[in-house]
């Protein structure tokens, strides 16, 4: 019998960690129904950050009604936990990428205003500590719309309020914080990132993440200007020059409104995680990990929820495996750091959109193929010793 730890990240557009999770569990209990096999949601402070820690603390869900980056009206959920003195909450609930669909997508008029719409609820249940998921955005606005929920006022050189949207980043000449929501005294506001991009430049959130986001090159531009104005605003109005920063171009920029606007502490989101749902403990006496996440490359060497997983196995002696939705580049760097297998799902010639349709019987399959293999291995290493 094998105790093995699943904890994958999700496929974003086809799965859930828990999903993802669940059908690894049962390809192994397929096969080896005696296996110990513990379930585990993962992320790295974005999309489905608020589950994974939900499903193992003891804790309460909440939902606010919200404003998606388009103004659409939608529901997101953040979790209540550690007696209430915790609060958790991801800007993709609200303004994330998946709340928008392909063709409405519009980076110059999307904003973050429904994330100030949950900060302020979250705020009032007067949490001792605030944990905050940056990641998964379909915005590119700085925490523009996130200022506005909470107050500020965006005004042109005539004092004429502006949109909250980055179209109207180059016409801000000051900003009115009358009426903003500032930090609860006694509140400790926790990022939840391992982006460690700055604001503005070659690695800044325009011309890194806002391609992703369905920009266009003429927007890139236009966007790269805006922050760079918008920055400047920021600095004149509260002292702080925060745009160069690392993290500071998380999620489209808002890493760099929670750092000007806020005083904050920014750690890894997928360290967080583990520590917040104890996989620590889990680790103790496992024989395998098994982790994934939609796509293996060159970034998920930089804080991705596959890497950090076997990262923190390794501490405890137990091999690492990951299930992928595919794999990009050269996987050399990805086994240095700490994997010992990655398991693509595909299995024949087949259209993306097929794969995704697929993905959880392809979890499956290869799931039933990693137990096998692994309780082979085990057996001849008994049977040698």
């Amino acid at each position: 019998m094998a105790k093995i730890v699943v904890a994958s990240d999700s496929f974003k557009g086809s799965a859930s960690s828990l999903e993802i999770a669940a059908y690894v569990k049962k390809g192994i209990k397929s096969l080896y129904p005696e296996d110990e096999v513990i379930l585990f949601a993962v992320a790295d402070g974005g999309e489905g950050t608020v589950e994974a820690v939900m499903s193992k603390v003891s804790g309460t869900w909440q939902t606010a009604d919200v404003q998606n980056p388009l103004g659409e009206t939608r529901q997101a959920r953040y979790g209540i936990f550690n007696g209430g003195k915790s609060v958790i909450l991801e800007m993709a609930e609200a303004s994330g990428l998946t709340t928008v669909s392909e063709d409405k997508r519009d980076i110059l008029r999307s904003s973050t205003y429904g994330t100030g719409q949950v900060m302020l609820q979250a705020l009032s249940h007067q949490p001792e500590r605030l944990y905050v998921g940056l990641g998964g955005s379909a915005t590119n606005d700085a925490g523009m719309g996130f200022l506005a929920a909470l107050g500020v006022r965006f005004l042109d050189s005539q004092g004429q309020e502006l949109d909250p949207i980055p179209s109207s980043f180059g016409e801000i000449a000051e900003l009115d914080l009358t009426h903003f929501q500032t930090q609860p005294e006694g509140l400790d506001i926790i990022l939840l990132s391992d982006v460690t991009n700055p604001l503005c430049g070659e690695f800044g959130a325009s011309a890194v993440f806002a391609p992703q986001k369905g920009a266009r090159s003429e927007e890139i531009d236009e966007l790269e200007a805006g922050l760079m104005h918008f920055a400047k605003i920021c600095e004149q109005a509260t002292g702080k020059s925060c745009k160069d920063m690392a993290g500071a171009g998380a999620a489209g920029g808002l890493g760099f409104a929670f750092m000007t606007f806020f005083d904050v502490t920014v750690q890894s989101g997928i360290e967080t995680v583990l520590d917040l749902v104890g996989f620590d403990q889990a680790l103790r006496n496992a024989d395998m990990v098994v982790t994934g996440e939609g796509c293996m490359d060159g970034q998920s060497l930089h804080g991705k929820a596959p890497l950090g997983i076997a990262k923190r196995a390794q501490l405890y002696e137990v091999p690492t495996v990951a299930i992928v939705g595919s794999t990009k580049g050269d996987l050399t760097p990805v086994y240095q750091a700490g994997l010992s297998a990655v398991f693509p799902i595909i299995n024949a010639p087949m259209t993306l959109e097929e794969a995704m349709e697929q993905t959880l019987d392809l979890v499956f399959t290869i799931a039933q193929g990693i137990a096998n293999f692994y309780h082979a291995i085990s057996q001849k290493t008994s049977e040698n010793l």
